[in-house]
């Protein structure tokens, strides 16, 4: 039965469609391996099985009616625990949000109710999406299927996990810094990022406003299409949401032409964020692609963006000051679980003050202090105002490069899955994995990770393809010549009942 979890998520709706299965066989393969694996894995916080099946079984009674439905309906998929869902728990990895059962949906969750997507559980993440491994959440760290010893990246690493150890075929992250994209190349995914604006952040736990992007995981570019088909579009209730037309990105794939469609085609690459130090196999891996990009008949044009350098200290500058003003309200007052100080007649600040200290985890501390100093009103101007200004710059340059490029292209992160038990020596240096996909949301850019080969530990690599803004049909246009020119160098996810094993390592005789 859980070998139907080898589909990709159209086949199942073709396999749906034809009747050679039904939803609720697909939602109980899902079910089995979720129980089989998370004991291990760790993506999961919550499964909701009776609602999952419930789903189910009304898609299998309209189709056999003859009812017309979404052609995705019935396919089971997970959602990262900082998107809320009502009546099912969401803690944002976070015993201060622990036990909170949302009364309401997110637009991008009501959206796949409409579409009748049973909705199987809530994905591990770093806590309030803090974090670069999801080693970070309050709920123990989510493990790499390719590697139990290695992290699945982060924040969204449960969700990435969860796809490519089979236990779902789609789920939804959030991208900050490269949240789902980082995880994506990690575990051998792929995650989209779409233009800011693209899909409702109503009802997703804000950590940074101006940065946070909700956007699909899936094992292929087809199935992450489709997902961003369903939670795209204008959403009343969002404030930064585009109301203009989408369009579909599955259409788009589906008459693209596969690797011609870059013919003519003017691939950028940065010369500062190739200066970054990638791991060897990475950056070789990334070069093959490009001249293979290049056979294709695309135009590689190299360019300088001075600014491309500030871009990461500009975003940790904006992104504390923004989580430290959203996570103020989780206080034990107004919102989030209440712990008293043991002494008498404790005040109002003292509870606030015990509560944080108690229901937040080490990182979230950590960034909502520098958030706190940075916004200070003897620091504002030196260093929130300073980062908005940079960042106006960056997002020129950009709009410069624009000019000279249609998509510009860089490794996903400077490695792959790194161990638990890693030397770090300061909390930058862990940071620093995201210094590729920062930009992409400085900018409010499309943009995602595609597997494009593995290193010689057997590990994925990814190349990461940013497009410009309201661009995402020529981002997934780009991507989908790109994964049909690197088909022989990708290793797809192992599908396994006992991940303990890591993934054999690379034959160098391979050359791959």
């Amino acid at each position: 039965m859980t070998d139907l979890m080898k589909l990709s998520a159209l086949e199942m709706a073709e396999a749906l469609r034809e009747g050679r299965v039904t939803s609720t066989e697909l939602v109980e393969a899902s079910l089995a391996r979720i129980e089989e694996l998370n004991p291990s894995i760790n993506a999961f916080l919550a499964v909701d099985a009776e609602g999952a099946l419930a789903t189910a079984q009304e898609v299998d009674e309209l189709r056999a009616q003859g009812a017309e439905l979404h052609p995705l309906a019935g396919v089971p998929v997970a959602v990262k625990d900082n998107i809320v869902t009502s009546g099912l728990e969401t803690t944002a990895a976070s015993r201060i949000l622990e036990g909170w059962v949302p009364p309401y949906d997110a637009t991008v969750v009501a959206r796949l109710k409409a579409a009748r997507l049973p909705i199987v559980g809530k994905t591990n993440l770093d806590e309030f999406a803090m974090g670069s491994g999801t080693e970070f959440s309050a709920f123990g760290p989510t493990k790499n299927p390719w590697d139990l010893k290695r992290a699945p990246g982060g924040s969204g690493g449960g969700s990435a996990a969860a796809v490519a150890s089979y236990m779902v075929p789609l789920a939804l992250g959030s991208d900050t810094g490269g949240s789902i994209r980082q995880p994506a190349m990690l575990t051998g995914t792929v995650g989209v990022k779409p233009t800011y604006g693209r899909i409702s952040r109503y009802g997703a736990i804000a950590l940074a406003s101006s940065l946070d992007q909700v956007g699909p995981v899936a094992r292929n570019l087809a199935d992450a299409a489709a997902l961003q088909d369903i939670i795209a579009g204008h959403d009343p209730k969002d404030a930064t949401s585009l109301n203009e037309e989408h369009g579909s990105m599955l259409q788009v794939i589906e008459t693209a032409g596969g690797k011609n469609a870059v013919e003519g085609l003017r691939v950028a690459v940065v010369n500062e964020i190739m200066e970054e130090n990638y791991d060897e196999d990475v950056r070789a891996n990334f070069e093959r692609t490009l001249a293979e990009l290049e056979a294709a008949g695309a135009k590689i044009v190299h360019l300088s963006l001075p600014s491309i350098k500030y871009a990461f200290p500009t975003y940790y500058m904006i992104l504390p000051a923004e989580a430290s003003s959203n996570l103020a309200r989780f206080d034990g007052i107004r919102y989030g679980t209440r712990w008293v100080p043991d002494k008498p007649n404790p005040t109002v600040n003292e509870v606030m003050a015990y509560t944080r200290d108690n229901g937040f985890g080490p990182e979230v501390k950590r960034r909502i202090i520098m958030g706190t100093r940075v916004l200070r009103a003897g620091n504002y101007d030196a260093y929130f105002g300073a980062a908005l200004r940079m960042r106006t710059l960056i997002r020129e340059d950009l709009e410069r490069l624009f000019e000279q490029a249609d998509v510009y292209v860089s490794p996903t992160a400077l490695g792959t899955a790194f161990p638990f038990e890693r030397e770090v020596k300061s909390p930058v240096e862990a940071y620093l994995n995201d210094v590729a996909t920062i930009p992409a949301n400085l900018a409010g850019l499309p943009a995602l990770s595609i597997p494009n080969g593995i290193d010689a530990n057997g590990l994925p690599t990814a190349i990461q393809v940013v497009a410009h803004q309201r661009e995402d049909a020529l981002l997934y246009t780009v991507a989908s010549a790109i994964e049909e020119l690197v088909a022989e160098d990708v290793v797809a996810p192992r599908y396994l009942d006992d991940y303990s094993t890591p993934a054999p390592a690379r034959n160098d005789s391979e050359g791959k």
